[in-house]
């Protein structure tokens, strides 16, 4: 479901990240709207699938997972269901999307060493429905994960009370 977003939400998404621990009342003073109405807008952001969850963003890195590699997968004809279902066994798999192009899937991966990397290489390799892998070693991160800076690039103005227009 696409969600049309309008400044406010784009001004509670912005507080959130600012002060991920933030409650509705600090939201309410920091966006200048009643409390009731953080709260509806939170559970329409959650119920639509805009707002995906209340968890922490863990760094791989900074948690022991230094070795970051991508890697596409090029799998068996309708195979597709077998390796996403292979994929989430493997907690090492951070993303996986089915893609167009030369490869069907790319994956992101983090481990905690070079010979970590290599077994979980080796057991995507193993499993029947991967017909080749190629795999790419993340050297440093230039633009860590965003979505805020593309969903400002529709921003509208906040919307005014009646008694403003």
């Amino acid at each position: 479901m696409s969600h049309h977003l309008d400044a406010l939400d784009l001004a509670l998404l912005h507080a959130l990240a600012e002060h991920p621990r933030a409650g509705d009342l600090e939201l309410s003073r920091t966006t200048g709207v009643a409390r009731a109405t953080v709260q509806s807008r939170l559970r329409r952001l959650a119920d639509d699938g805009v707002l995906r969850d209340w968890s922490p963003t863990v760094e791989p890195a900074a948690a022991g997972f230094g070795v970051q590699a991508f890697v596409t997968l090029e799998i068996a004809q309708g195979a597709l269901e077998q390796v996403a279902a292979d994929l989430a066994g493997i907690p090492q798999v951070l993303e996986a999307h089915a893609t167009t192009g030369t490869a069907d899937v790319l994956c992101k991966l983090a481990a905690r060493s070079n010979d970590e990397l290599q077994d979980v290489l080796l057991r995507l390799a193993r499993t029947g429905a991967v017909v080749r892998s190629t795999s790419v070693m993340v050297l440093s991160t230039l633009i860590a994960p965003r979505v805020l800076e593309l969903l400002d690039t529709s921003e509208a103005p906040l919307p005014r009370s009646p008694a403003f227009r």
